[in-house]
């Protein structure tokens, strides 16, 4: 989908990566409104650091010259933060949102500060455990169990108890599925189907819910 240049707004807003604590040093940081469907390459975040999602869902999307089919490397929803893209990387708005740039000025700023340094540290090895997790569903093992244990990270990190289930609240494609597993988008259809049957996961439009209790979900963690 094309758009026209970003919409970088003057006041970002408080990030819920520690609101009230990271509110004052993210506010000279440039925040990036991308449209659902939209993708931003690496230029477009100029010296960034990394970013901070603050509001809807992006994924990270690399596409090599010599690939046959692209691949999500990352992906993030309010508060998590995530490396820029590299030089053969997207990064892709699932949903309106919005991605604050922060600078290695400003990522000194809070590491020059105890308290802001400790959060900062457990964000990142939060998002290092679910890189760590998302590559992992690039091993080759059945197809059905690519695609469940996917969803039980993404239930993990972006999922809502409702009655009778897990509820993953971001629109999933078996496109987009397909990419986060290194799959085509055919045999995620076929592993959905299976997992269906199985009384594992239902579809409701473009979200779906694994019907499994929280404790369930975590122990198969």
């Amino acid at each position: 989908m094309s758009e026209s240049a970003p919409n970088v707004l003057s006041r970002p807003r408080s990030s819920t990566l520690g609101r009230r604590t990271f509110a004052d040093l993210l506010s000279d940081s440039p925040t990036i409104e991308i449209r659902p469907g939209a993708a931003r390459p690496r230029a477009v975040f100029g010296e960034a650091a990394f970013v901070v999602i603050e509001d809807g869902f992006v994924v990270i999307r690399a596409t090599l010259p010599d690939a046959e089919r692209s691949v999500v490397t990352g992906e993030g929803g309010p508060g998590t933060i995530l490396l820029p893209p590299s030089a053969h990387e997207t990064l892709s708005a699932l949903s309106r949102s919005l991605v604050t740039v922060v600078t290695a000025e400003v990522r000194d700023q809070w590491t020059a500060v105890p308290r802001t340094a400790q959060q900062l540290v457990e964000q990142l090895a939060a998002a290092v455990k679910q890189r760590q997790e998302s590559l992992a569903n690039f091993a080759p093992t059945r197809r059905t169990e690519r695609v469940r244990r996917k969803l039980l990270q993404l239930a993990r990190s972006y999922g809502h108890v409702i009655p009778g289930g897990i509820r993953i609240d971001f629109p999933l494609s078996h496109a987009l599925l397909a990419e986060m597993v290194g799959s085509s988008r055919e045999t995620v259809t076929r592993a959905l189907d299976e997992l269906r049957r199985e009384g594992f996961v239902v579809r409701a439009g473009s979200t779906y819910r694994l019907l499994i209790s929280p404790e369930a979900m975590f122990a198969a963690s």
